[in-house]
């Protein structure tokens, strides 16, 4: 298959990264603790801006802004991968992943989205912060304890009482 991607310098971006067979391993507090490190060491070496992430037990979504002049957007999501992978037990190794010298932890790919204004950017961080309750984890966003919608609710941009109910911002936007 022939992949294309939407790559913009300075651009902002949604994405959804998901686990090898949707295997639930993201909110094991050893491997928050190895995310939360690799997205810091990854911003250090690669500068990036995080607008919204939540991470569920086999996927996460976040929305990025890139610096301008910068599109490299795969090379920051190969860094984190790679970095969460070494800790994280393999699953089933198939022998391209094996050629590769691949953990089976990560899908190979993942899903982005250039975000193409304010209503797009809007709608992406509704579907973020609403995504735990989406999958019945939570009743609300703000009981989720793994994403930035604590941050966005400080930042004004929800009330804490948001999201209790289905935003008609996210009805039909289906990113799994």
């Amino acid at each position: 298959m022939d992949y294309r991607r939407a790559y913009q310098k300075g651009g902002c971006y949604f994405f959804t990264v998901v686990t090898q067979a949707r295997r639930p391993l993201l909110t094991q507090p050893d491997t928050l603790v190895r995310l939360r490190e690799a997205f810091r060491r990854v911003r250090w070496k690669m500068p990036f801006q995080t607008d919204a992430i939540v991470i569920l037990p086999d996927h996460l979504h976040c929305v990025w802004r890139l610096p301008p002049g910068d599109d490299d957007f795969s090379g920051r999501w190969k860094r984190i991968k790679h970095y969460v992978s070494v800790i994280l037990p393999t699953g089933e190794v198939s022998a391209s992943r094996q050629a590769k010298r691949e953990k089976a932890v990560w899908q190979r790919r993942f899903w982005e989205h250039l975000l193409r204004d304010e209503e797009d950017w809007r709608r992406h961080m509704d579907y973020v912060h609403y995504n735990p309750v989406k999958h019945g984890y939570v009743g609300r966003p703000v009981e989720w304890l793994f994403g930035s919608f604590p941050k966005a609710v400080k930042m004004g941009w929800y009330d804490e009482n948001w999201g209790a109910e289905e935003p008609t911002s996210v009805r039909g936007m289906d990113y799994e």
